[in-house]
């Protein structure tokens, strides 16, 4: 990124490797405070037309917001009593503009960024600090303006965020890459990351629409870019790795990505090939999902269209592990839509239990239940996955590895005060609106790839009104259940109703019917020739007004964990 600060809607960007304030005064005789006292202004039109007709009057909004710029850098200096200004015969009214501008700044989604090695006096070294400098130095501001309008201190202090939300370094590996995706060199990689959480993101979209197509022809050839306005998130899914290019201005759903998959190291890079590519926001003029399994090199490679609507990390992170899914269908593994969870019971009892479902089954809901009821029986457990894992056999036995170190999960679904257990480390999107998400922390990477034995598989259920679970009587009543992917969609994505998918996986089972098919049959004929539990849960999700399935549910899988 070469400009000094870019910004595009309610993303801002700082690069300190082309600018970095050292001071309040520097920041506030910069053409970038003007800019953004104009966009404020606008902002007000409709917002607060009290403060609009305050400020404005019948002048243009560029020469106010250059007197309004002159007049904090005169509060920054002289006491109050020593300044003549017309804004200031209404001080209960200025002060209130104060707070507001104090307001809209901070629900700018803001981060920072520098190159490594770019020789700027900034070292990457200390991004963190020259981060935190910067956040006190736009609190320190915000407050020597408020007090001095107010006319004297507070009593009390709150150490928002008021700087950025999250600040990265960038650097350029010389990777592996085929000559075919040559054209992706000379994008930088990310290669340290610092949040500030909680992080609370407003993305301008709030659930995913369609399905992910496969194409007959490498998408490289459509990939449209500006590489100033690219970079490069490498992630570790699961066993795999993934080179995940992204536009700019989708940066909070890459820093929110954080939550979910590792990011790999410089080590991890340049020594081995990638095994996925995503291209994420793509310039072509389409609206389009779309991947190719380049078998030649050994790539899958998926791309996602600029538009508002995909800024949903939704389409970020189900686009990563279609592509997962599908390079793991191809190796043989059978890729799972659910979560899996390892039980050590007080008793000495060790059980690794897997729910697979579609969005909005009630996995996730059906594990913290458990958890919250049985807790006084449990010595431990363990969430191996919350998404996206892969079940395979070896030596005779059913294992499954995961995908993800978070979960990104409803916060409808949740039960109270269970997204606040890890606030501190969690990411959240649209709190205020329906299908509020949360990320948190899960697991580590080393863990999740760890093989985990499997001792009982459950369908996750949120549409019959049965009570409980029951085990499916032979492979063939279990096929039926599980091929036929039944759930009740609950607004996650653009479904509605009764629904069905292939596996309850849209993201590669789906497109890859018949090799999964043959993968089905060799795991889940294991699973009933060595007396694993194979059945289903009840968590009536679906149903409207029913509350107490999941509970019921949980208190039925502990008496048959325990049996």
């Amino acid at each position: 990124m070469q400009e000094e600060i870019y910004r595009c809607k309610n993303v801002v960007i700082f690069n300190f490797s082309k600018k970095y304030f050292n001071n309040e005064q520097e920041i506030v005789g910069s053409r970038y405070f003007v800019d953004f006292l104009v966009s404020y202004l606008e902002h007000i039109k409709e917002e607060h037309q009290e403060y609009h007709r305050f400020l404005v009057a019948k002048n243009p909004i560029q020469e106010v917001a250059e007197e309004m710029a002159r007049l904090s850098r005169m509060l920054l200096v002289f006491e109050l009593h020593e300044i003549d200004h017309a804004y200031l015969g209404n001080l209960s009214l200025l002060d209130g503009i104060v707070e507001n501008v104090y307001t809209y700044w901070r629900k700018l989604q803001r981060f920072s960024l520098m190159y490594a090695g770019s020789g700027s006096d900034i070292q990457s070294a200390n991004f963190i600090e020259s981060d935190s400098h910067f956040n006190n130095l736009v609190i320190g501001l915000y407050r020597c303006i408020q007090e001095k309008i107010r006319g004297g201190k507070n009593h009390i202090y709150r150490q928002l965020q008021a700087g950025t939300n999250a600040s990265i370094v960038l650097r350029d590996y010389k990777v592996k890459l085929p000559e075919t995706y040559d054209k992706l060199k000379k994008i930088p990689f990310i290669d340290s990351l610092m949040l500030r959480t909680p992080l609370i993101l407003f993305p301008r979209s709030n659930k995913r629409e369609g399905t992910f197509a496969e194409k007959q022809e490498n998408l490289i050839g459509d990939f449209h870019f500006d590489s100033k306005e690219w970079m490069v998130y490498p992630a570790k899914v699961g066993t795999l790795l993934a080179f995940i290019y992204f536009h700019r201005d989708f940066l909070p759903s890459i820093v929110a990505l954080s939550g979910l998959f590792e990011l790999a190291n410089d080590k991890d890079c340049v020594s081995r090939q990638p095994d996925l590519l995503l291209l994420f926001g793509n310039c072509d003029n389409k609206e389009v999902c779309e991947f190719y399994d380049d078998k030649e090199n050994g790539i899958v490679i998926g791309s996602v269209s600029y538009s508002d609507k995909i800024d949903y990390f939704g389409y970020l992170k189900k686009m990563t592990l279609t592509l997962h899914n599908i390079r793991m269908i191809g190796l043989g593994y059978l890729p799972i839509h659910g979560a899996m969870i390892n039980i050590t019971f007080k008793s000495g009892i060790k059980k690794g239990v897997v729910l697979i479902g579609d969005s909005g089954a009630g996995k996730s809901e059906s594990i913290e239940a458990f958890q919250n009821l049985a807790s006084d029986k449990i010595e431990k457990l363990e969430v191996v996955y919350d998404d996206m894992g892969s079940m395979f056999i070896e030596n005779d036995k059913v294992y499954c590895r995961g995908t993800e170190i978070g979960a990104f999960i409803r916060l409808d679904d949740l039960e109270k005060g269970s997204a606040y257990r890890d606030m501190d480390r969690s990411i959240f999107f649209n709190p205020h609106l329906h299908n509020a998400r949360v990320v948190l922390p899960v697991n580590t990477h080393k863990t999740i790839v760890t093989r985990h034995k499997v001792d009982m598989v459950l369908y996750a259920n949120n549409y019959t009104d049965k009570p409980g679970l029951c085990a499916f009587a032979d492979f063939n009543e279990a096929k039926n259940t599980f091929i036929e992917g039944k759930r009740m969609a609950l607004g996650t994505t653009d479904e509605s109703g009764m629904t069905q998918t292939y596996f309850a996986n849209p993201f590669g089972p789906a497109q890859r019917q018949a090799v999964c098919d043959e993968i089905f049959y060799q795991v889940f004929s294991q699973l009933f020739a060595k007396g694993i539990y194979v059945g289903e849960i009840y968590s009536h999700l679906g149903l409207a007004g029913n509350l107490d399935g999941l509970n019921t549910a949980a208190l039925e899988l502990l008496k048959v964990l325990e049996e």
